[in-house]
């Protein structure tokens, strides 16, 4: 948001009063929030010292987490300084430029000068009896070295925060690096873990695949075994239809013979009789 409002303020000739109040808000809310920080951070680190002679598992925690905010801190704040250096010397840049167009080109030596003096009025008066200057050119440069001061005032308070903040993360660098190490070792045995993991899965399917196979196997050969009756059945299924078919033909000779013999008996008794 710091950016952005720099970025409108810096394209503008002239830029809104408002965006210039919304500037100044968001600064000052920048830094009761870094001074909270720092102060929360150094209680937490006074209470570190206090409990040094115990050493234990949660001590070591505290100090690891107190080491990564510290950290985190100071880039956030490296960041806003960073931002903060870049208005500034965009800003005087401009005021350079419209100086060039008047005529009156001036080095980064006397510039600084100019800005230190905190007083606009006596850093457009300079200005004014020496060249000629628009009303538009001279308003924009006035503007500029104001923001450029405002901005100076600001980047001086945050400085010793800065500072003292940056001091105790170098010192405790060491013990950051450390956390960062055990970090990435962490990272790296939860990745072999996770390959392992698959590992187990796959061989757990196919384990189970090998269960199933085993069962398709022992259900095949179950339904061999009652094809293979099926068709010792059948056989004797047709065998005794065969016998069944050969007994009744036997039958039926065996009738019509006693038929021929009856038929015999009765026609030689006729003839008897006749």
């Amino acid at each position: 948001e710091v950016k952005k409002l720099y970025s409108i303020i810096l394209s503008a000739p002239i830029p809104e009063p408002k965006t210039k109040d919304d500037l100044e808000v968001l600064t000052v809310d920048v830094k009761k929030i870094a001074n909270s920080v720092r102060n929360k951070l150094k209680s937490i680190e006074h209470n570190i010292e206090q409990d040094e002679a115990r050493s234990s598992a949660d001590l070591r925690i505290r100090k690891s987490q107190h080491s990564v905010l510290s950290r985190k801190f100071v880039e956030v704040m490296t960041k806003y300084n960073e931002a903060q250096v870049d208005f500034r010397e965009r800003s005087k840049g401009r005021i350079q430029r419209q100086l060039e167009i008047t005529g009156k080109n001036t080095t980064d030596e006397e510039l600084e000068e100019m800005l230190e003096s905190g007083n606009p009025a006596i850093f457009t008066a300079g200005i004014i009896n020496d060249t000629q200057i628009s009303k538009q050119a001279l308003s924009e440069i006035e503007s500029r070295h104001k923001d450029i001061v405002r901005l100076e005032s600001s980047i001086k308070e945050l400085h010793d925060m800065f500072v003292d903040i940056a001091m105790l993360v170098e010192n405790q660098g060491e013990i950051v690096d450390n956390i960062e190490i055990n970090v990435s070792k962490s990272t790296d045995h939860i990745e072999t873990a996770k390959a392992e993991t698959k590992k187990a899965i796959k061989y757990q399917s196919q384990a189970r695949k090998g269960v199933m196979i085993d069962r398709i196997e022992s259900n095949m050969d179950q339904s061999v075994g009652f094809v293979e009756r099926a068709v010792a059945d059948t056989k004797k299924a047709v065998k005794y239809q065969s016998e069944a078919r050969r007994k009744t033909i036997i039958l039926v000779l065996i009738i019509l013979a006693v038929l021929a013999t009856l038929a015999v008996i009765i026609g030689l008794a006729v003839g008897l009789t006749q």
